[in-house]
């Protein structure tokens, strides 16, 4: 007999169907239950690679961990990697398999593959106690319901209740939360069980009438209001349609271990990919990480991170329009610090050679490293183990480039050329040992009296970040009414709201 399951859906993108789903995940294992993610389709640059070498979304990465297993492709069958505004990388069971604008996916390549997403859902379902799976933007997209494979498409097909998700911050939360099911079908309407308010901030006793009063309107309940809390966005899902620039990783600011702070400047390049990457410099104390776009923002930097990028090519057009190539240039000119990941690993070298990803042929890089690039059409996918400083490192590898290194000292699979350090490996950082190393060095070369402290745990935080998730449900959620949807299914007799969805 197949395991529990739910449904959590949302208002809009953003709403918080990530954290949520990753707090009833660790709410549920911590009462012994079974548990793991699920999210049938995924758009993202945030991807993680698993043991078994699938791509995956970061984001069900991390749920998993929240469930204290290990992640799978059955748990994200189906991940889009924006390339522009018109085209994604379509990545099937960890594996790419094309290309295809969003008229192409949606106009019927996106049917055929409900048969995978509903198949990976049953062996989940048959494996664990429970299966606790995730929307993507809104449910009530009605011009993209036909083709459906990730929201009530799914939960029709898998029978699944589904609790909606709307984030008061931003206000317009009741009138989200009734237009949401008013434009559903009456089948659809059937398995919307209720509603979560997230992002709450003051009095709840002020909230309460309006809950009542959507109640009377749609004769369905909250199911709990989480109050806001800061530092909690870990491996969001999406770096395309987040402002980033300016802005700090949601980390609480902690005085430096040593007599300074450091400095870390990221260049938030188009199409930027695992930016996730910089979270384990953001957790150091005395470390203060923002992202930028203007050469001027380089000046008091201690090290600049060039991150990942789908466009490797349009990223370095990018930076030249911008004069962030020459200021690139001239730290590495001066020795002052710079690392590259991946894509921004590849944009440091001598040229590129791209008839893949760009099709641009062959490109000039920055020169900066002794590093030639040709893309494959093979995707590189991989769980590298090495050592770097006299410390054991992990991280992951997912790129199309191949890097012939020509010169340098040896760095992971890259080089170093003075301050200036190139690898593809991303999650490097998260390596405490490592990353203390790197970060003296960076200190060394920056002239900063900064010392990384000698105890913080990069896993050991993101084990606090989740059970803090848990806590959020477990305090401010109906936990015996979420556990009788999740075991019993939606309620019968849930009234229809009108108009429902067009014909």
């Amino acid at each position: 007999m197949s395991g529990g399951g739910l449904l959590v859906a949302g208002t809009t993108s953003d709403a918080g169907k990530s954290v949520v789903t990753a707090g009833i995940c660790r709410w549920l294992v911590r009462q012994g239950v079974a548990v793991a993610p699920f999210k049938a389709q995924n758009m993202s640059l945030n991807s993680f690679v698993t043991r078994e070498g699938a791509e995956i979304g970061r984001a069900q990465a991390m749920q998993a961990q929240a469930c204290r297993i290990e992640p799978t492709a059955l748990m994200n069958p189906v991940l889009l990697k924006p390339g522009g505004e018109q085209s994604s990388q379509v990545v099937l069971m960890g594996r790419p398999v094309g290309e295809l604008s969003a008229r192409g996916y949606h106009g019927g390549r996106q049917e055929r593959l409900l048969g995978t997403v509903l198949d990976c859902l049953a062996t989940l379902r048959d494996t664990y106690d429970v299966v606790i799976c995730e929307g993507a933007g809104s449910p009530a997209e009605i011009n993209l319901r036909r083709t459906d494979i990730v929201n009530m498409g799914l939960a029709r097909n898998a029978r699944l209740p589904v609790l909606v998700v709307g984030d008061i911050d931003r206000g317009g939360v009741f009138a989200s939360f009734f237009g949401t099911v008013a434009l559903l079908s009456r089948a659809d309407q059937e398995l919307v069980a209720g509603f979560l308010v997230n992002k709450f901030r003051g009095d709840v006793g002020l909230l309460e009438p309006g809950l009542d009063m959507l109640r009377g309107l749609t004769g369905r309940p909250a199911y709990g209001v989480l109050p806001f809390r800061p530092g909690l966005g870990i491996d969001e899902e999406d770096g395309v349609a987040v402002s980033l620039r300016g802005a700090v990783r949601e980390s609480a600011p902690a005085a430096p271990f040593g007599e300074d702070v450091l400095r870390v400047a990221v260049c938030a390049v188009p199409l930027m990919s695992n930016f996730t990457d910089v979270d384990a410099l953001a957790a150091e104390p005395g470390v203060v990480v923002r992202f930028v776009d203007r050469p001027q923002e380089l000046a008091d930097a201690d090290l600049v991170v060039v991150p990942g990028t789908r466009g490797t090519v349009r990223a370095l057009a990018w930076l030249r329009e911008r004069g962030l190539a020459k200021a690139l240039r001239d730290r590495a000119r001066e020795g002052r610090p710079v690392l590259g990941v991946c894509g921004g690993f590849q944009l440091l070298g001598e040229h590129i050679e791209d008839a893949v990803e760009s099709r641009a042929g062959q490109v000039s890089g920055l020169g900066v490293l002794p590093v030639r690039v040709r893309f494959a059409r093979e995707k590189t996918l991989a769980r590298p183990v090495g050592e770097a400083f006299g410390e054991r490192v992990e991280g992951y590898e997912i790129h199309h480039g191949v890097a012939d290194v020509t010169g340098g000292e040896p760095f992971l699979d890259g080089c170093r050329v003075g301050a200036v350090w190139g690898t593809h490996w991303h999650g490097s950082l998260e390596s405490d040992g490592f990353r203390r190393a790197f970060l003296r060095e960076v200190a060394a070369a920056a002239g900063r009296r900064f010392a990384p402290a000698p105890d913080t745990s990069f896993a050991a935080l993101r084990e606090e970040q989740l059970d803090r998730l848990g806590d959020l449900i477990e305090q401010h959620a109906d936990t015996d009414a979420l556990w009788r949807l999740i075991e019993s299914g939606a309620p019968p007799g849930l009234p229809f709201i009108p108009p429902g969805a067009p014909a």
